[in-house]
């Protein structure tokens, strides 16, 4: 079949048609196209082996596999090491899951083919205990890895934890003893327990510098004082409250230790009332924050308003604090008071009671302050405006409900976006609460 427009009837020739232009067009469609149309002869296992490379690694897992069958040369291209440095297992049940489990033939051709060549591997796991025991009977054969970073993502709670200590210890031992580089861990939400620390410690101890771990009832504080101590070039470090002492701080401190760069720490209370929160001394904090003068120190709490009188009575260097449920007044007035160093702060609730006064202290005394978030609070369009003029432009993010203003004799909510955008140097505007 010729090609559209190729028909020419004798005498019809269009003016100023040279010979040459129609050679040039012929030549223009001849390098890809024959008289017929597309050419079928391109052979695609000649590509290079770099080019089929760069095309696997934008191909999800199973287009991947599939692609693999297109021929040999395809096919050696799957097995490049290069190509399973980096690799996500996926483990679900299928009757409770949305994950697409990673399929189990594939799974045993990795441990066998390319378990020495994964070096940035995670486990990505539904609610159901058996996905979570088969990340750990992988992991239990990963025994000539090299891997550099290790994560455990449990989509829902429990997973994990309801995996046997003794099981879940033993394949994370597998994997500490062999590696011998890994530099990156996110464990949380596991039964981790100390003796496993200790053999990670003794086999990584060069090379950890980063450590998530929230969430692991059986580490206690002398577990993770472990790791402070020997891990020398740590750089970010993830951890519940309850681990968190004045030895800890101390230990991270240390001349020996390189400057911390990331300290979170998750307050968390499952039952109200019944968790008292020690005080970490000032004293503690200002030698970590002396030593590590530019440390970020982030702090997530999750706890009922009555459960609070533990923090912030002294000076406190946090830069970020979300608070996921509600808090009083008093604390942020405490907060205003004793966080100076304070970047960024979200507040999930709060009650019916104004808090501009608040609001003004923080502005005051915060200089750093550079975002804010509230949710179910109340503040005067009056106090508002008052708080952005205070901060000035170095409010790079502000987010406040339309809901937690209230309009007063000076400023409609009209009004008040052309006022908190003048002080703000861009145009701002409140957050609407989504109808669907």
């Amino acid at each position: 079949m010729k090609r559209a427009g190729q028909k020419v009837v004798a005498g019809t020739e269009a003016p100023g048609t040279s010979q040459t232009s129609k050679k040039q067009k012929t030549s223009l469609y001849g390098s890809g196209f024959g008289e017929s149309g597309p050419c079928t002869s391109m052979d695609w296992g000649s590509l290079p082996h770099h080019v089929i490379l760069r095309v696997f690694q934008f191909l999800t897992l199973v287009d991947r596999a599939r692609a693999s069958s297109v021929c040999r040369r395809w096919n050696e291209v799957f097995h490049i090491p290069d190509l399973w440095r980096r690799f996500e297992f996926e483990l679900s049940q299928p009757a409770t899951s949305y994950l697409k489990s990673t399929h189990p033939d594939l799974i045993q051709q990795i441990i066998k083919r390319h378990a020495d060549h994964l070096q940035y591997v995670s486990f990505k796991v539904d609610s159901s205990t058996e996905s979570a025991e088969a990340a750990c009977d992988i992991l239990s054969q990963l025994v000539n890895c090299s891997i550099k970073t290790l994560g455990l993502i449990s989509t829902a709670k429990p997973s994990f934890m309801n995996v046997s200590k003794a099981h879940f210890a033993s394949a994370l031992t597998v994997v500490f003893v062999n590696s011998k580089s890994l530099s990156s861990i996110k464990i949380d939400d596991t039964p981790l327990d100390d003796p496993s620390l200790k053999v990670l410690v003794a086999n990584n101890s060069d090379t950890l510098k980063l450590l998530k771990m929230s969430s692991c009832p059986h580490v206690s504080p002398a577990g993770i004082l472990c790791v402070a101590d020997q891990c020398h070039g740590l750089k970010e470090l993830a951890l519940n409250y309850y681990i968190l002492s004045d030895e800890l701080l101390l230990a991270l401190s240390s001349e020996k230790h390189v400057d911390l760069e990331h300290l979170r720490i998750d307050v968390v209370s499952e039952n109200p009332g019944q968790v008292q929160f020690h005080t970490i001394k000032k004293q503690s904090w200002d030698a970590l924050v002396k030593h590590s003068p530019k440390v970020n120190i982030v702090m997530y709490f999750f706890l009922y308003e009555d459960e609070f009188d533990a923090f912030f009575r002294e000076e406190t260097p946090v830069t970020h604090l979300y608070f996921g449920r509600a808090v009083s007044k008093a604390m942020l007035g405490r907060i205003g008071m004793n966080c100076p160093r304070l970047i960024e702060l979200v507040v999930c609730a709060n009650g019916l009671q104004p808090l501009d006064d608040e609001l003004i202290q923080i502005a005051e005394r915060c200089k750093n302050l550079t975002a804010m978030g509230l949710g179910e609070c109340e503040v005067t369009c009056r106090g508002f405006i008052e708080f952005v003029k205070m901060c000035g432009g170095r409010l790079t993010q502000l987010s406040i409900m339309e809901e937690v203003l209230i309009p007063d004799s000076d400023y409609s909510l009209d009004r008040l976006h052309l006022e908190v955008s003048k002080h703000l140097g861009r145009m701002w505007f409140p957050d609407m609460m989504p109808t669907w």
